[in-house]
């Protein structure tokens, strides 16, 4: 089983790979295009509304209430029966995303005050940021139609998870990050607005994200007409489990956009360096996070059908391990490598020195709550295979108002850096009560040789992020450096990251065996 998990897992890392690397080019050449000034955080707010929205319709609660369902129906009534769940989930949640879909686009005004307070108030002012306000109501038009096509698409995508064709779904972003850089490259300078590009880039990347992923579901056999099933039983499962989950399992999502919401009184500017550094924190966790979460919660949900407790807690300690093991390290080197990282990716046109600064102190906040991001993808499952919503829910509502508490703390204090702080440590109160509720329930409890392994991890990146630290000049020498000896300079530094790492690793005993689950099951 382990060994069936790690080739997932490594299948869906890969294909994420390609996707964040291509996410990666699109937000260099939106840097390079509109930087971090008024432009940039009027789109960054445009794209985040619907975004959230997905995460609530589609990746988050939809397909944590979905799969385990359809694998529970799979595993116990076939694949006559999957097929009749998938028509009737579809074509609901295809009315029900329909009806949100155009309240979004004719209420955008309405939308862009609640959530964009700051700019709200200076257009009813006539104040200089007014231009804000009506651009992101005419952004909004165009970005929003972008949930009903994504959600359908994570509807898809769940279904080919179950079957274990974990590729097509952890490839498909590929397609937005293209339409967005063609669409900035080819059609800004056919627009009068040419800001209004990198929407219509979203737009169009819903539209071939879906069209990609239909073949596959046809392939497969599991293409059906869409029904109306509104009281079928197991939609109405799903439906009782997703409401809850709408907002429990989406709390960092939801405290990013009252970040976004607060960034809206702060200084021009403040919008666009949170989002620069929250997707860079995306990097790993979509790498390592997201992707081991997607391909334990089929698992997960089969070994609860099944009643296999031991191959449960297993499954969840190696899930565990995994994350922090690459987590960690990675968490040290944002933090300590911020300035060359930005500076190398995003510093040119019109994203200046300045715009580095700020991008790095927001990066090196969220940084600190990079692990416990992860773990929450990973301990989340854990109650929702098991069709737990409450548990999670009551951990989130905790976890919402710790983060708002903090951010009326510390932004007077941080200004936008302490909107990232705050996300950081609520993110990880967080993980810490999801992983002692799953302990009370009596689910999950770390395994001594797993504390072991954990310790080793904390020690070997510790080390590892002292040597960066020594090693990495001083930022005026950065600054002195042309584009490819700053390439190389940091190639190297992470590089010497790698492999001081893993060495100190293999010093202190770690090896390939404690991924074996096995040797997990052993020490139970």
């Amino acid at each position: 089983m382990s060994g069936k998990l790690l080739k997932s897992g490594l299948i869906v890392s890969a294909m994420t790979l390609i996707s964040r690397v291509l996410g990666l080019v699109r937000d260099v050449v939106v840097a390079n295009f509109v930087g971090a000034g008024a432009a940039a955080d009027v789109f960054f707010f445009a794209n985040r509304i619907p975004n959230f929205l997905r995460r609530l319709f589609a990746e988050g609660a939809f397909s944590q209430a979905f799969v385990p369902v359809l694998s529970e129906v799979k595993a116990q009534h076939g694949d006559d029966a999957v097929r009749e769940l998938i028509a009737k989930v579809a074509g609901t949640l295809g009315v029900i995303v329909t009806v949100v879909t155009l309240f979004g686009v004719i209420a955008s005004p309405l939308i862009a005050m609640l959530f964009g307070m700051g700019w709200f108030i200076e257009w009813l002012n006539d104040g200089p940021d007014a231009q804000k306000f009506e651009q992101a109501s005419l952004m909004l038009k165009i970005t929003f139609p972008y949930l009903w096509f994504i959600s359908l698409v994570a509807l898809s995508g769940a279904v080919l998870n179950t079957y274990n064709r974990f590729a097509v779904a952890a490839f498909t972003p590929v397609f937005l990050n293209i339409a967005i850089i063609g669409s900035t490259l080819y059609l800004a300078p056919q627009l009068n607005e040419p800001s209004m590009a990198l929407a219509w880039g979203v737009f169009i990347g819903g539209v071939v994200q879906l069209l990609f992923q239909i073949p596959f579901l046809a392939k497969a056999g599991l293409l059906v007409m869409p029904k109306w099933g509104w009281r079928d039983p197991n939609v109405t499962k799903i439906r009782q489990l997703m409401l809850p989950a709408l907002f429990g399992v989406s709390v960092s999502q939801i405290n990013l956009l009252l970040d976004t919401v607060i960034a809206s009184f702060l200084l021009t500017g403040a919008v666009s360096w949170l989002y620069y550094s929250d997707r860079l924190i995306e990097f790993p966790l979509g790498l390592f996070g997201i992707a081991i979460a997607t391909v334990i919660l089929p698992n997960l949900s089969r070994h609860h059908a099944t009643a296999s407790a031991a191959k449960f807690r297993r499954t969840l300690d190696w899930a565990i391990r995994f994350v922090v093991m690459f987590g960690l390290p990675a968490m040290a080197a944002l933090i300590v490598l911020a300035k060359p990282i930005i500076m190398l990716l995003f510093m040119r046109g019109a994203f200046s020195q300045n715009d580095v600064m700020m991008v790095s102190y927001s990066l090196m906040a969220y940084a600190t709550g990079l692990v416990s991001f992860m773990l929450i993808k990973v301990l989340a499952p854990g109650f929702y295979a098991r069709q737990d919503i409450k548990t999670p829910v009551r951990i989130g509502i905790i976890a919402m108002v710790t983060n708002m508490g903090l951010n009326l703390l510390l932004a007077p204090w941080l200004s936008y850096v302490g909107l990232a702080l705050a996300t950081a440590l609520s993110a990880s109160l967080n993980a810490f009560l999801l992983y002692r509720g799953l302990a009370l329930a009596g689910v999950f409890c770390f395994s001594k040789s797993s504390g072991y392994f954990l310790a080793k991890i904390a020690l070997a990146s510790v080390l590892m992020a002292s040597g960066l630290y020594w090693f990495s000049p001083p930022f005026v020498v950065w600054l002195a450096l042309d584009f490819w000896a700053q390439a190389g300079r940091l190639a190297l530094l992470c590089l010497l990251g790698i492999v001081s790492y893993f060495l100190m690793l293999w010093l202190l005993g770690v090896r390939l065996s404690h991924f074996r689950m096995q040797t997990v099951a052993e020490s139970n």
